[in-house]
């Protein structure tokens, strides 16, 4: 089972198509890792891949893919942009458990206030509303959690995997197109104190991400504590790595 590789194959053609695609390099040892779970007849190979690109707006493009079967499905597909751009985070984490689906899509804001919505999440919420009624609301999701996400944070747990096929696919779709939009119509930011508001904002989000990451336990399960810090640090949250200078900047 590939569940989200057509997600994959949509959005790398779609990126190269309406970006100044470059490659963003993934250290070495995360390009692809294997590794064998369960026993017996439920032994089962779980792959992940890792794919990554920059552009001149988009600081980092990245995208986690795990296939471990029916059961373990996950895309976490994630884009950074660029710290003299006031542009929200892409951000799409598609699984599947053996529990069941679990889909979060959003354009995840770096700031909250007025003007910000205005020109960022409100321009999304028709795509929010549209998939309301195929969609539904996921149910709770830890407060302290609530500041990273937009009012146009589209948060399932379809029970069908046909809905994943298609309705989720749709979404995903819709809210990338938007987002590219977005980006295209982005200016640089000169303002040095708002480039530190943006500066810390990233950093506050990408250190939570990093921090709360609930795919540590599943890496940590499969390939050992060291690989999945590294890989969380090293590559999926990487901003404190890219850039040393960051705090004595700031």
């Amino acid at each position: 089972m590939t569940l989200y590789q057509p997600f994959l194959d949509y959005a790398i053609p779609l990126l190269t198509e309406r970006l100044d695609l470059a490659p963003y390099p993934i250290p070495a040892g995360f390009e692809q890792k294997e590794a064998i779970t369960g026993k017996g007849k439920k032994e089962q190979l779980v792959v992940t891949t890792s794919h990554a690109f920059k552009s001149s707006k988009l600081r980092q493009i990245r995208a986690a893919h795990v296939q471990g079967g029916d059961a373990l499905q996950v895309l976490n597909f994630v884009i950074f942009p660029q710290l003299n751009y006031d542009l929200p985070f892409f951000g799409a984490d598609l699984v599947t458990l053996p529990g069941g689906h679990l889909i979060a899509l959003d354009m995840q804001p770096l700031f909250h206030d007025e003007a910000y919505q205005k020109q960022y999440s409100e321009p999304i919420l028709p795509i929010f509303n549209k998939y309301q009624k195929e969609l539904p609301w996921g149910g709770d999701f830890p407060e302290e959690a609530k500041p990273f996400f937009s009012p146009a944070f589209l948060w399932t747990r379809p029970k069908e995997t046909e809905a994943v096929q298609t309705h989720v696919f749709e979404a995903f779709k819709d809210y990338l197109q938007a987002y590219l939009n977005l980006v295209e119509q982005a200016q640089p930011i000169t303002n040095s104190e708002r480039l530190s508001e943006i500066l810390q904002a990233q950093r506050n989000y990408i250190n939570y991400r990093a921090e709360k990451d609930p795919a540590r336990g599943m890496f940590t399960r499969f390939y050992g504590e060291e690989w999945t810090e590294e890989y969380i640090h090293g590559f999926l949250f990487d901003l404190e790595r890219q850039i040393p200078s960051v705090q004595q900047s700031v």
